[in-house]
């Protein structure tokens, strides 16, 4: 299936069969996904047609154009580009048809529990426990970080299953279930006055060895799929021209002259451009995604995205003055999502903070691309080599 044609004539099709003014939206999506429609370049009967990536957008723009609805993909960002790509490459053909359509649709909603408080940038270090009694696992340990916990059915866990071998080794990843007992969910509240993250406890929970993915001990790998996907889904997602951060703070000075300073303009100048090249420069990594795995440049772009704006909404508090200095709202929330456009500057500003910690810490992806994308030589492990019980901690 590759070509565009017959892409349009399905979707058309499906538009036909299901008329987006008068079906279900859930109901359109499900017969989305079941007409290979959903991402194409999925193997059929798993939401897509075995076509090329690139013509997603043939799908896509037909389905606009007639009103189709989507399927939130802000909120169900983790599902989609960190936890489906890991099933589709680690997952059983039965772990692929229980959990990717449900996914896709949003009528699962995914969270992530890699972070520890003991093991952040060091994901490595996790000690997160998971004991094998017969065909379960039972997990003990604490996650951070966790966004969309407190609204997520299912969530990728990486474990420690062996703590006799290097950290790297002992590793086994593993679908957990957030409604069962022993998962407790607390919240984070953040500078914002919001708690989108969340910190989770696992007391003597009991996962089905059935709900793992990859080969015991080989967890690690299972997520470099994730940790590489998810640099590239924030890093990397697309956007038209002034889209993200650096579209409100380009309205505020076309719409109010009086703001404006030599200096400001020179800054958002700079600040625009950068923007402009990180788009396409994402555009192109998305491109790089048809042929395979995506690489370490999803890290530059990560890195990118936080520093542009942590840059771009300090810039917007100064050129507001003592506008900027606002806050609409402390109350206490617990969001799905994150919408920088839809708040005030003080917002955008005080969230933006947390770029440079979630998805990576900057610091560790300056290390992965100076090793990997530029090739300069690794920092010294010393614990490389040595099993996880005897680390100091």
């Amino acid at each position: 299936m590759t070509d565009a044609e017959e892409l349009r004539r399905r979707t058309r099709e499906l538009l036909a069969q299901h008329p987006p003014a008068s079906t279900d939206r859930l109901d359109f999506l499900r017969a989305r996904f079941d007409a290979g429609l959903a991402w194409v370049h999925y193997p059929e009967g798993l939401g897509g047609l075995g076509a090329p990536r690139t013509l997603q957008g043939v799908v896509d723009a037909e389905l606009a154009a007639a009103g189709a609805p989507d399927n939130d993909p802000r909120r169900i960002g983790i599902g989609l580009g960190m936890a489906a790509p890991t099933i589709l490459k680690y997952g059983t053909e039965e772990q692929k048809r229980r959990y990717l359509r449900p996914l896709w649709t949003g009528e699962e909603v995914w969270c992530q529990l890699f972070s520890e408080p003991g093991a952040g940038s060091d994901l490595a270090a996790l000690g997160t426990r998971a004991v094998r009694e017969g065909d379960r696992w039972v997990v003990n340990g604490q996650k951070v970080w966790t966004s969309s916990a407190h609204v997520a059915r299912w969530a990728i866990l990486i474990a420690r299953t062996d703590p006799d071998v290097p950290k790297h080794q002992g590793i086994t990843y593993f679908v957990c279930d957030m409604t069962d007992p022993g998962v407790e969910v607390r919240p984070l509240r953040q500078i914002t006055g919001e708690a989108e993250f969340n910190e989770v406890f696992l007391t003597d929970v009991r996962i089905p060895d059935d709900r793992r993915l990859g080969e015991i001990g080989d967890g690690w790998r299972v997520a470099q799929t994730t940790l590489m996907n998810e640099r590239v889904s924030i890093g990397g997602m697309a956007l038209p021209r002034e889209g993200g951060m650096v579209g409100p703070v380009a309205k505020t000075w076309r719409e109010r002259p009086e703001l404006r300073t030599h200096d400001l303009h020179q800054r958002l100048l700079k600040l625009w451009v950068e923007a402009e090249v990180a788009r396409f420069t994402g555009e192109r990594l998305r491109q790089q995604l048809v042929a395979g795995q995506p690489g370490p440049e999803g890290s530059g772009m990560k890195l990118a995205f936080a520093r542009l704006n942590q840059e771009i909404s300090g810039l917007e508090v100064e050129l507001r003055g003592e506008e900027g200095l606002l806050y609409d709202d402390w109350t206490m929330r617990r969001p799905e999502l994150v919408d920088f456009t839809g708040r005030d500057a003080g917002y955008r500003y005080l969230r933006s903070k947390g770029n440079s910690i979630e998805g990576g810490t900057s610091e560790v992806l300056l290390n992965i691309v100076a090793e990997r994308v530029l090739g300069l030589p690794a920092e010294p492990r010393t614990d490389k080599d040595v099993a996880w019980k005897d680390l100091a901690r």
